[in-house]
């Protein structure tokens, strides 16, 4: 082996020995830098709860896990630890005034390692309190046409502030959109609406006989346009009836087309005492007239149950007629309200009513 060959070797030898000194110097310093950075995070504070604080927190409106956190320990971010603490909140994004959120303090002058927060196992409470029952509003096609022509029984006949005079081609009958003379006791302003209603025959309890009041139809409404000389001239808005001259005119009564059920409590005992067009029964979304009003405790909306009077049967072991109980054929609501009569809408029908059958009050659903 010539010399060179063997410098080259040994040149070769030694700097593979000072590479693996200089690795070996160089990892000393990492390993010492590891080390001091795991103690610093193990010797990090855990995060402190505010101070001055109840237990437990009561969530207000408005608030947010985010904002308790953000609050207690000044760390928004938190509050996924916040949220998997109280374990009993299962949805973070659903927290409701009067949840209870708890926390850990300082023990002893140190910080728990749940961060100053505590695990609580707590069951949901239970509150007990009557039941609220909401009536929805009662608001359809067919209601909303019963209000809008709603009859009348008043006791006397309607002080009317006008009549229909004629129209402009002096035809008999009209109806919508037909333009009309009107005749007023005192001038009256363009632009106002008036009820066209009709004074019709007595009614009658079918029971007794007696004369209960007068039944005023309503036929439709007409808008003043015009003044001219003591005579106003108006069209027909709306027509549910053909409207002839000599009908009278009352100021247009605002009707809310929404109507809450209420269900009377006071004992409640009258008769169906008439049906629209002189029917003698009627079914489902008809109208009828009942011996109830305001002085008996109804309101507008209230409910009330249709019984037709039991039948007279022969008991054929006794040998004497025997009374059937009532039956219960149907329900209406008040539509329109006067002091001692009321007109109503039959909401359900399972068989004909009839004039003379029976009313009282309706169980609440």
């Amino acid at each position: 082996m010539n010399r060179p060959f063997l410098s080259f070797l040994l040149a070769g030898r030694i700097a593979c020995a000072l590479f693996i000194v200089v690795l070996l110097i160089s990892a000393v310093p990492l390993t010492v830098q590891a080390a001091n950075s795991k103690a610093k995070v193990s010797n990090q504070p855990e995060l402190e709860l505010r101070g001055g604080i109840s237990q437990p927190y009561i969530v207000k409106k408005g608030d947010t896990l985010w904002d308790i956190a953000n609050y207690f320990f000044k760390q928004p971010t938190q509050w996924l630890k916040v949220w998997e603490q109280n374990i009993y909140i299962t949805n973070p994004d659903l927290i409701y005034p009067g949840n209870k959120i708890w926390f850990n303090r300082k023990a002893k002058g140190k910080v728990k390692k749940s961060g100053g927060l505590t695990t609580v196992r707590r069951q949901p409470e239970i509150r007990i309190k009557p039941v609220e029952r909401l009536e929805s509003a009662v608001d359809t096609h067919i209601l909303i046409t019963a209000l809008r022509r709603q009859d009348f029984i008043l006791p006397e006949a309607v002080q009317a502030a006008g009549y229909v005079l004629d129209s402009q081609d002096e035809r008999i009958n009209y109806g919508a959109n037909d333009r009309i003379y009107l005749k007023f006791a005192a001038p009256v302003e363009e632009g106002r609406v008036f009820d066209v209603i009709r004074t019709t025959e007595p009614v009658r309890d079918p029971t007794s006989g007696k004369i209960v009041g007068v039944l005023v139809k309503h036929l439709g409404q007409v808008r003043i346009t015009a003044n001219r000389g003591g005579i106003a001239e108006g069209i027909v808005l709306h027509a549910f009836e053909e409207i002839s001259r000599g009908d009278r005119l009352k100021p247009a009564r605002n009707i809310s087309t929404r109507i809450v059920p209420d269900y009377p409590q006071i004992p409640l005992a009258g008769r169906i005492i008439y049906a629209r067009n002189h029917a003698t029964e009627v079914g489902q979304n008809q109208i009828v007239g009942i011996n109830l009003g305001s002085a008996n405790g109804l309101k507008t909306g209230s409910v009330l149950r249709v019984l037709k009077v039991g039948r007279i049967v022969h008991d054929a072991v006794g040998g004497a007629p025997v009374a059937l109980p009532e039956e219960n054929v149907g329900e209406i609501i008040v539509i329109a309200l006067q002091k001692n009569a009321a007109i109503a809408l039959v909401t359900h029908a399972t068989h004909s009513i009839n004039l003379g059958d029976a009313i009282r009050n309706q169980a609440r659903r």
